[in-house]
């Protein structure tokens, strides 16, 4: 019998989510919240502050130290910039299961690899580099990078014009139903991350394996 996967092109690109997927969040709500209980700070005016420049942030607009002037630094604190910086970076931990299984894809040399995330630029390269991320991804199509950030079309448009592969050749994996509804508007694969046995599971039903 012949299945609706079984007709499709076979998949040549993973873009992968890194926050919730890889890695634990960069500066995601329940990391917003370890901060400001660390550091004993008003969450509503922290959070009035951060909602009013959090995209440009994300963007590339302005850099992380523009970033805790608006947010945190615009009065005198217990505390420095470094100590504050310092805490935000060691909040970022592995998932160690689903990097070896990414490396294991990327190892194979049957699959493209990327990313596609929204992250602020200075927590995305340290991720990058405290975690590997370079010998498991060629593209990162991060929106610190290409200042457009998920679930915008724009940026699932973006990767696909950069790499030149069909959207139905393409399986993005993510964490967040919405991010992924709209890239499967564009005709792109997706999986919505639960555990790695599942992610297993529904990449195989799209024969993926290392």
């Amino acid at each position: 019998m012949t299945t609706e996967a079984s007709r499709l092109p076979a998949i040549h690109t993973i873009f992968w989510d890194v926050g919730g997927v890889l890695l634990t969040n960069a500066w995601d709500r329940s990391e917003r919240a370890a901060a400001l209980e660390h550091f004993r700070l008003d969450e509503e005016e922290f959070q009035a502050r951060h909602e009013m420049i959090v995209s440009s942030f994300e963007r590339g607009k302005i850099s992380l130290d523009e970033y805790l002037d608006r947010t945190v630094f615009y009065r005198n604190r217990s505390f420095n910039r470094d100590e504050f910086r310092e805490y935000m970076f060691s909040l970022s931990q592995p998932m160690p299961d689903v990097l070896a299984f990414a490396h294991a894809l990327a190892d194979s040399g049957k699959y493209f690899m990327g990313t596609i995330n929204n992250e602020s630029r200075e927590l995305n390269l340290y991720r990058i580099e405290k975690f590997g991320l370079r010998e498991i991804f060629r593209l990162f199509v991060s929106s610190c990078f290409v200042g457009l950030r998920k679930p915008e079309s724009g940026i699932y448009r973006l990767a696909i014009e950069i790499t030149q592969i069909n959207p139905q050749e393409c399986c993005f994996i993510d964490d967040r139903a919405l991010n992924l509804e709209v890239a499967a508007k564009m005709g792109i694969r997706t999986i919505e991350m639960q555990t790695l046995e599942q992610l297993r599971d529904e990449l195989a039903k799209l024969g993926v394996k290392p």
